[in-house]
């Protein structure tokens, strides 16, 4: 089944400059690897759709179930020289929750807000 990233995991993010950092982690360690697989950096640089321009490198934290992001040309040319508010880290990490994960039935249960799908 198709859920939204906000049922298999939550980001945090920052920024600096015109590079955002935006980490994924997974609620539970059996959706680490969907996130692996499926949360490439080209698809999470596809995702927002020419918003970030740059190149975006994806690290991995196997150890906490979690991956990194790091965006660059992601922020109108950083925070102080944009006039767009709407594009700045947090925003951005909000964004990504939104992004689609196919999950297997059998860890349905596991989905976080699943009463909501």
């Amino acid at each position: 089944m198709k859920v939204l990233l906000q049922h298999v995991a939550h980001a945090r993010s920052g920024d600096k400059g015109n590079t955002s950092n935006i980490s994924v982690f997974a609620y539970e360690p059996e959706f680490y690897a969907l996130l692996r697989d499926q949360l490439t950096a080209e698809r999470f640089k596809a995702f927002y759709r020419g918003a970030i321009t740059g190149e975006v490198l994806r690290y991995e934290a196997r150890n906490i179930d979690a991956m990194n992001f790091v965006c660059h040309g992601a922020l109108g040319g950083g925070v102080s020289r944009s006039l767009c508010l709407d594009n700045y880290g947090k925003a951005l990490s909000a964004a990504v929750l939104g992004f689609e994960i196919e999950v297997p039935d059998a860890l349905a249960d596991k989905l976080h807000g699943r009463h909501l799908l």
